[in-house]
């Protein structure tokens, strides 16, 4: 008899990680923004921070799993149930590889869901995954970014049906800049690379921010 779905095992890496940070808990003069992500959100969030110190309370949600885990939707859950967040920017697709991007597919608008059911009344911007470059030349896409250029394909149809969901291209912005990896291991920026992303979501969180006061 084969399994259902809620009986099958996850696809987990070798290595599992959450990473959170909330920071000015007792604080309530500015907005709240949570960034839902991974290793690299939690690159380019100290240059959020700075660029958006005295405008908004910046949190993080950084974590190893995909939307094909379960468990990414407890972790959002539980962090958003200690707080009130007006903002969430959130991004998934570098991890899960162990998943199909039918899965992934299938997954994806239960990730929304969570995140709405834990900040309905928050202000939702999606960002896209950036690419995988070999770690010998940066100008060379290592072919699994084949795979987060499809997973992007997937999330944007399902955002774009998602009237109130701002997108934030952060694949569109890096493919352009090969030249932030260069020296790197090919899926993480360099610091200056990192920076550049942080600038570059701390512009489109601005627009939020205007747009809730």
């Amino acid at each position: 008899m084969p399994l259902r779905a809620q009986d099958k095992q996850p696809v987990r890496e070798d290595i599992e990680w959450i990473d959170v940070y909330m920071p000015n808990t007792n604080d309530h003069a500015l907005p709240r923004i949570l960034l839902i992500g991974n290793s690299i959100s939690r690159g380019y969030y100290p240059e959020v921070v700075k660029q958006l110190e005295g405008k908004a309370y910046v949190a993080r949600l950084s974590t190893s799993k995909s939307t094909c885990d379960p468990a990414l939707n407890k972790e959002i859950a539980l962090i958003m149930s200690y707080y009130k967040f007006d903002i969430v920017h959130f991004n998934n697709g570098l991890h899960g590889f162990g998943y199909t991007e039918d899965e992934y597919k299938k997954a994806f608008p239960g990730f929304v869901k969570v995140i709405r059911k834990g900040a309905p009344n928050a202000r939702l911007m999606w960002a896209s995954s950036t690419p995988m470059h070999t770690t010998a030349d940066a100008k060379i896409l290592d072919p699994k970014s084949d795979r987060v250029k499809e997973r992007n394909k997937i999330a944007l149809d399902y955002i774009s049906t998602q009237k109130d969901i701002m997108v934030d291209d952060l694949w569109g912005f890096a493919i352009d800049h090969p030249e932030y990896y260069q020296g790197g291991d090919g899926t993480h920026p360099i610091p200056s690379g990192f920076a550049a992303l942080g600038q570059k979501v701390a512009a489109e969180l601005t627009t939020l921010l205007n747009s809730i006061k």
